[in-house]
């Protein structure tokens, strides 16, 4: 049974995620790219993450202070799944401005990916303790501790607090199927 939930969650990753990639495509669809426009996040083909890498990379360089530059070159190196690279990346935004909830959150997950569950946490946690409401550090700490550190007690805490802030989102409704069955817990990706 273990096994099909973990294939159905990761079918269900994968369709979500293409489902995602066709919105985007489809509200993207005529739009022109400006030539001095800002680098642009979000889904895209391989070429198209290539080239804002290379664009962020070399504004970098050039000016190392560049927050919109670095937090763009931690996100296309977490899609790209360059993990290092986005952690350092990210690490670079939290030196310009170290309060950011967002970018502590993926560096977060990219700990997590490289097994630095403390890390991750510590991130989590502090991005939650900057915004009491960010949803998404509550959901990724619940994630650590039920699947890695297997401790769904702890999970459970962070779940609670995500559930008083928001109990009938998609995302609740997965962590209320998590809690009432604690074994699907390796089901769940971060987000």
């Amino acid at each position: 049974m273990k096994k099909e939930s973990i294939l159905i969650a990761v079918v269900a990753l994968i369709v979500g995620l293409l489902g995602g990639y066709l919105v985007f495509s489809i509200s993207n669809a005529g739009k022109t790219q400006q030539p001095n426009a800002a680098i642009q996040a979000g889904a895209g083909s391989p070429t198209d993450y290539t080239q804002r890498i290379a664009q962020a990379e070399k504004i970098v360089a050039q000016d190392p202070k560049n927050l919109n530059a670095w937090v763009s070159l931690g996100n296309d190196y977490f899609d790209t799944e360059q993990t290092q690279k986005a952690i350092n990346a990210y690490g670079k935004v939290l030196e310009i401005e170290p309060n950011n909830p967002n970018v502590l959150t993926d560096q977060g997950v990219m700990f997590r990916k490289v097994g630095w569950y403390d890390k991750a946490l510590v991130n989590f946690e502090k991005a939650n303790k900057l915004d009491p409401n960010h949803l998404q550090s509550l959901f990724n700490a619940g994630i650590v501790y039920a699947v890695d550190m297997k401790q769904p007690e702890k999970a459970t805490a962070y779940w609670n607090r995500y559930l008083k802030l928001d109990s009938n989102s998609p995302t609740a409704m997965q962590i209320k199927g998590l809690m009432e069955q604690p074994d699907k817990a390796a089901a769940p990706t971060m987000k």
